[in-house]
């Protein structure tokens, strides 16, 4: 049991270390995206959600990126291993940014709520202290050189498109 205990913490740890590695660069990216014409009164939209409409469209993304989490499986089950494998890594990549700008999006309606502003503040102080606990462990070294291979690909990116 302290074993599968283990693991699913390093699990999580993982999971949690690539969401706050992508969760700022891929929300500005949106943020970038949301500024052409259309998108930016969408954006307005969102903003200006009552609480209860700004968590439903929170939730979407969730919701609509399970069936395609589902065909990747089943792409996987029918032994494309590398494509469902890429499925579901865009469709983290691609939730993740939708998500984060979402709720960059529709924070302050949803701190309205709360419920969720103290699952939130418990959410984030339980992350941070799981993160510190990484921070402490040999896990570090390895996040720290993730955030080396970042910084290359982004200062990459930007003599690319400058």
């Amino acid at each position: 049991m302290r074993l599968l205990k283990a693991l699913l913490s390093s699990l999580l740890a993982l999971l949690i270390l690539f969401e706050e590695w992508g969760w700022e660069p891929l929300q500005r990216t949106l943020a970038w995206v949301g500024r052409l014409p259309g998108l930016r009164w969408l954006e307005r939209r969102i903003a200006a959600l009552p609480p209860y409409a700004a968590l439903a469209l929170f939730l979407l993304p969730t919701l609509m990126l399970l069936p395609v989490k589902l065909l990747a499986l089943w792409t996987i089950s029918r032994g494309q291993l590398l494509l469902g494998t890429l499925v579901i890594l865009g469709a983290k990549v691609l939730g993740t940014a939708i998500v984060a700008r979402l709720f960059t999006l529709t924070q302050p309606a949803l701190m309205q709520l709360p419920w969720f502003a103290r699952a939130f503040t418990r959410w984030t102080i339980w992350k941070n202290t799981l993160l510190a606990r990484v921070r402490a462990s040999g896990l570090w070294r390895l996040w720290r050189l993730g955030r080396v291979i970042k910084r290359h690909v982004q200062r990459r990116w930007h003599r690319l498109f400058s």
